[in-house]
């Protein structure tokens, strides 16, 4: 059995806070217990090093999905799945906001942030690659609270100027000659509280909310094309801009066609008699049947180019060229009457070899004897 405490109680938080609880939580307890802080505290680097490990999964959606579903033991897995953060700020960024400012240094101010960014996971033909679409989704995110036009303040009244940093967002710890400018932990660096809270969002300033898109896909993308919806991804804190949505795209298989870059190959069947004598027949193309001549003597594996016939190369708009690679089909069953005449070619064929053939017995009879 794990050894480790609970991460909700690690960062004093319960199991339903928000993100942005959680993020004020740690926060708070980074600051108050940094080895820097507490150098006389032999267990000071240990707790801070428990809520570094506590934050780095419970700030992340799918970790703490994980999480709250296995334990200790679901973070250590992998994978987006279909929806989730894409980009946010991690363990470095927050004890940077702490310590940024050194000897004084760094700018005052509250500080507005910037949204988190979000992936969204979209499935689409290879038709819809090769050719472009439009495509509608349906986005959760956290956005601006309608009630309190984000300010986390009760409608009718405002947010107050933090007294802890006097509105600047930072405070100034003196640590002997040093000086270290650190984020606020009252007021989380926005230089502002909220006295009386907003009852839609709770003094957040941000709600769920979804939103219907409508993505468009240009000509020429396949599998791990990455699209970029700017300002679709959660609101930002203190009035700080939205992040992105990123819509990564995955293209189905097409029954005929292998994709290669921007060129296109296809196997086709033919008969002995096709390759032998030369033929005419229909091939498949992304604009329909199209008819190719099999030159007489063809070989099992020859490639014909049909140049300009593949995807829309997604930087140039060139298009690639549809390769078909012919294979010649043996059949498994025989008639009676495709027996003998097989029978008969084969007489003929031993009694005036051809090239390859002779070149090949000649040789065996030279080595072997």
């Amino acid at each position: 059995m794990s050894t480790k405490r609970d991460y909700y109680e690690v960062l004093g938080v319960s199991r339903e806070s928000s993100q942005e609880e959680i993020k004020k939580a740690f926060r708070k307890l980074a600051l108050e217990s940094h080895p820097d802080r507490n150098s006389s505290d032999a267990g000071a680097a240990e707790r801070f090093k428990d809520l570094n490990e506590a934050y780095s999964v419970l700030s992340d959606s799918e970790k703490r999905a994980q999480y709250d579903r296995f334990g200790h033991a679901g973070p250590s897995g992998h994978g987006f799945g279909g929806f989730g953060d894409f980009r946010g700020m991690g363990v470095d960024d927050i004890i940077n906001d702490f310590f940024g400012g050194i000897f004084g240094g760094g700018g005052g101010g509250g500080r507005a942030q910037r949204g988190a960014d979000l992936r969204y996971d979209l499935n689409i033909t290879f038709d819809e690659a090769v050719f472009g679409t439009e495509k509608e989704i349906v986005v959760p995110r956290r956005g601006v609270c309608g009630e309190c036009e984000g300010t986390g303040a009760r409608k009718g009244t405002q947010p107050e100027k933090c007294g802890a940093c006097n509105g600047r967002g930072q405070v100034t710890i003196q640590q002997g000659f040093f000086s270290i400018r650190s984020t606020c932990g009252r007021c989380s660096g926005t230089g502002q509280v909220v006295k009386d809270p907003c009852g839609k969002c709770s003094g957040t300033g941000s709600v769920r909310e979804t939103r219907t898109l409508k993505v468009k896909v240009p000509p020429g993308v396949e599998t791990g094309t990455r699209l970029k919806l700017r300002g679709e991804g959660e609101t930002g804190v203190g009035g700080g801009p939205f992040g992105d949505l990123y819509v990564a795209l995955s293209v189905q298989e097409h029954p005929f066609f292998i994709r290669e870059g921007a060129d296109l190959l296809c196997e086709v069947p033919i008969t002995f008699p096709q390759a032998a004598m030369g033929a005419k027949i229909d091939v498949p193309t992304l604009s329909g049947r199209k008819e190719l001549t099999v030159p007489a003597g063809t070989v099992s594996g020859h490639e014909f180019v049909l140049r300009g016939e593949g995807v829309a190369s997604l930087s140039s708009g060139r298009r690639g060229n549809l390769i078909i690679r012919v294979l010649i089909e043996v059949p498994r069953k025989l008639s009676k009457r495709q027996k003998e005449l097989l029978d008969e070619f084969q007489k003929l064929s031993e009694a005036s070899p051809g090239p390859i053939s002779s070149g090949f017995f000649e040789k065996v009879k030279e080595i072997f004897g």
